[in-house]
């Protein structure tokens, strides 16, 4: 079926020295891990790195006779792109702000206008500029201060999520000498506009530990510790309220959160508002004299919206505004002047519920069946007008902004797709049965003129962990797939949200395994009604979507002809047993504490790395990044050098790892093109389907 060189003609595939190394649990268990010497905190080890390189290089000549192939999608997927776009401008504090990109550039251009987008251009920052030489450069967040004078920013040039501070006088183009590395993204000017409040990084575990206030133009050393995190299973947030008038400090875990805030013009004291309890998650918000909470509190498992008085945001002063339903979950609220805005899911779809004057309730409308809607930017609360987000599978990003008092829609901006006709594709949503009898919602798209016959090929996708709804939209590389007669399927399978709070409950900890086999079940079910040849089916996930391909390899490998792995979380156990990697103590409550034997128990039985035993493997494609600071490089090298061990069968296993990237990969607008081409282009030749596109 395939196209490429036949297997004679290629190096052998690399072959990883086995060194015995046991790993022990607490309470006695021990595993051994012959590659776990593959592990090098630092990145400078040798002979991991000789590893790595050869199988790049073995990934390399497989993948040189389709290289014709893997060019020809990254310049279908480049001609779609307008490549002069900007962002839809938004008013903060009476400069307009937005972000646009110039002709054969790889970063953005961050910029404002005074007054009206008519007035001159004032460029905030040249994201190119700043990256010139450097093989990865992201710039993360910005923030101005409140008398529009200071901007701070942050940047990482490395991949690992460890940014720098930087200062600049907007007036007068002065970068300050001052630099304060090692700082997540989150930043928070005080109202006297030289005070900024940011969130320090543990170097080693990333770990977000404490929150220090810095003061112009004094030593970062002298930087005063305002918070700090004693329990390492909290992330830190830091933001201002929606109406500026507090700073606030949120702690978080996967099941409880604590919020203490102080005033944005005098922040001397952070007060907590209602004190951590577990199982308790609440997110506050600040608007006039109220407080307004996000909460599960009280058994609202979907949650609930509840209000407070300005002068105390403990539970015992909490009102319930907004009840909680069995059917909808409710996953965000903005607040304006005049109207709230709910954003909400029922049935696996999210929609806009808005709350106006006299309790009086209307929903944004939808324009199709399978689609994605979400609040875009709306920067300042006095407005009728609510900006939200549109896009489907079919139907390109596209900003709305809607007047709640007339009804009037204006559409602000369509993402632009050179040469892309909507009119040609269709996008549809099935249930498919589980193996428990629960209804799994799955989002098609294809050509039309596709025929459910069992013949095409599919892709399918899913995620499945942390509560992360992946909701159906518009991907300008899947266009690719759909032209040469693909299908593509998206399976909203437990470990999401989609469903509401329990569709998350249902695919954590001991319940983990529903997201594996929910995934299987659905591929099942499209195979079945002749969306897909069963020997033609690919499977796609990365991260934690990467461990569900690492679990779905090992339980069904017959379902698949070829899987492709990125950045995957495949060494379940390992990982959860050492708290010094990053992400460990935090997600304890999403996969279980191994150092606590009955999680252990479970773990092990479907890690992918410790599950792995002598079958036929399909084709497989891994990817990571040498600097991954979510899923550690050797993760993955050890799982494919493992997996060499014992497949039994004769697809092709690639490993391709980025040496100078991180866990989105590289950086820039283009490069991330050219490693999806070339996953793709792997795949297309797993799936034999043609490198030109098809015609219907």
């Amino acid at each position: 079926m395939t196209t490429n060189a036949a297997a004679a003609d290629l190096p052998s595939p690399p072959d990883a020295a086995k060194k015995p190394y046991e790993v022990k649990a607490p309470f006695g268990a021990t595993r051994s891990d012959e590659y776990y010497w593959l592990r090098d905190d630092k990145r400078e080890n040798k002979e991991m790195l000789a590893y790595l390189n050869a199988e790049n290089a073995y990934a390399d000549a497989y993948m040189a006779p389709l290289k014709p192939v893997q060019d020809k999608l990254y310049d279908e997927i480049v001609a779609r792109i307008k490549q002069d776009d900007s962002s839809v401008p938004f008013r903060e504090r009476g400069y307009w702000y937005y972000t646009r990109f110039e002709t054969g550039k790889d970063y953005p251009i961050h910029a404002r206008r005074k007054g009206t987008m008519d007035a001159p251009e004032e460029i905030l920052l040249d994201v190119n500029a700043m990256a010139a030489g450097k093989d990865y450069f992201n710039v993360a967040e910005y923030e101005i201060s409140p008398d529009n004078k200071i901007m701070a920013w942050t940047d990482d040039d490395v991949g690992r999520r460890q940014n720098k501070i930087h200062f600049r006088n907007l007036e007068t183009g002065e970068t300050y000498p001052e630099t304060i590395p090692g700082v997540t993204s989150y930043t928070a000017w005080a109202d006297d506009n030289k005070t900024l409040f940011y969130v320090e990084n543990d170097p080693e575990t990333l770990l977000t530990t404490r929150v220090k206030k810095h003061v112009l133009g004094t030593p970062v050393s002298q930087d005063e510790t305002v918070y700090e995190e004693k329990d390492n299973s909290f992330y830190i947030g830091l933001w201002r309220t929606r109406d500026d008038k507090y700073i606030c400090i949120d702690v978080g875990s996967t099941v409880m959160t604590e919020i203490r805030c102080a005033p944005a013009a005098d922040p001397k004291t952070f007060a907590v508002l209602s004190p951590r309890e577990r199982d308790v998650e609440y997110y506050a918000d600040h608007l006039g004299d109220r407080w307004v909470i996000r909460t599960n509190a009280d058994g609202a498992e979907n949650f609930k919206i509840v209000t407070a008085p300005d002068g105390s945001a403990s539970r015992k002063d909490w009102k319930d505004w907004v009840p909680h339903r069995e059917d909808v979950f409710i996953e965000d609220i903005e607040l304006f002047d005049g109207f709230a805005a709910i954003s909400e899911r029922s049935e696996g779809l999210e929609r806009i519920r808005l709350l106006k004057a006299g309790d009086k309730e209307e929903y944004v409308k939808a324009d199709e069946t399978a689609y994605s809607m979400g609040f875009a930017v709306n920067s300042e609360p006095d407005t009728d007008w609510l900006r939200y987000t549109y896009t489907s599978m079919t139907t390109p990003p596209t900003t709305y902004e809607l007047n709640t008092k007339t009804g009037e829609r204006r559409q602000l901006k369509q993402q632009p797709v050179i040469g892309y006709d909507p009119s040609k594709y269709a996008t549809e949503r099935v249930w498919a049965t589980a193996r428990d009898g629960t209804r799994i919602p799955v989002s098609l798209v294809y050509k039309k003129g596709f025929e459910k016959n069992g013949k095409a090929a599919m892709l399918q996708y899913a995620y499945g962990s942390y509560g992360a709804s992946m909701d159906p939209g518009f991907s300008i590389v899947n266009v690719s797939l759909l032209d040469r007669g693909m299908v593509y399927a998206l399976a909203h399978i437990r470990g999401g949200q989609e469903m509401g709070r329990k569709w998350y409950d249902d695919g954590k900890l001991f319940h983990k395994k529903n997201t594996f086999t929910d995934f299987i079940d659905v591929t099942d079910h499209l195979v079945k009604e002749g969306y897909a040849a069963k020997d033609r089916v690919a499977a796609y996930g990365g991260s934690a979507g990467g461990l569900l391909m690492g679990a779905i390899a090992n339980m069904a490998p017959e379902k698949y002809r070829v899987i492709l792995s990125q950045v995957p979380f495949v060494d379940v156990v390992t990982t959860m047993l050492d708290p010094t990697i990053p992400l460990t103590t935090n997600e304890y409550d999403e996969w279980g504490n191994p150092e606590k034997k009955e999680y252990y128990d479970y773990m092990i039985t479907y890690s992918p790395y410790d599950n792995l035993k002598k079958q036929a493997y399909p084709a497989i494609f891994v990817g990571t990044g040498l600097w991954d600071s979510q899923v550690q490089y050797w993760e993955p090298a050890k799982y494919v050098a493992r997996l060499r061990d014992l497949d039994t069968g004769k697809q092709p296993v690639l490993f391709r790892t980025n040496m100078d990237a991180g866990h989105g990969g590289k950086s820039g607008r283009f490069r991330k093109y050219r490693e999806q081409s070339e996953m793709f282009a792997f795949m297309l030749d797993q799936l034999g389907v043609g490198a030109t596109t098809a015609t219907h």
